[in-house]
């Protein structure tokens, strides 16, 4: 698992958990079927940082933190 954050086109954030990182970055750029509603309007997007975690429980807690 993946925590990972993109910067959208628009200079916003956005975090969020994946086990195939090339794959969820096409769905949020609309390539692949699939993404998030918030990064439809904000395209194109990039990584802004990754972070590999051991599990999704650990990858969802750390995507928690950065959220708050």
């Amino acid at each position: 698992w993946y925590v990972y954050v993109l910067l959208c086109a628009d200079n916003s954030l956005y975090c969020g958990i994946t086990t195939n990182l090339e794959k969820r970055l096409k769905q949020h750029n609309g390539d692949v079927k699939g993404g998030a509603k918030y990064t439809r309007g904000r395209r194109p997007c990039r990584f802004a940082y990754i972070k590999k975690a051991m599990n999704r429980s650990i990858a969802s807690k750390l995507e928690y933190q950065f959220k708050h």
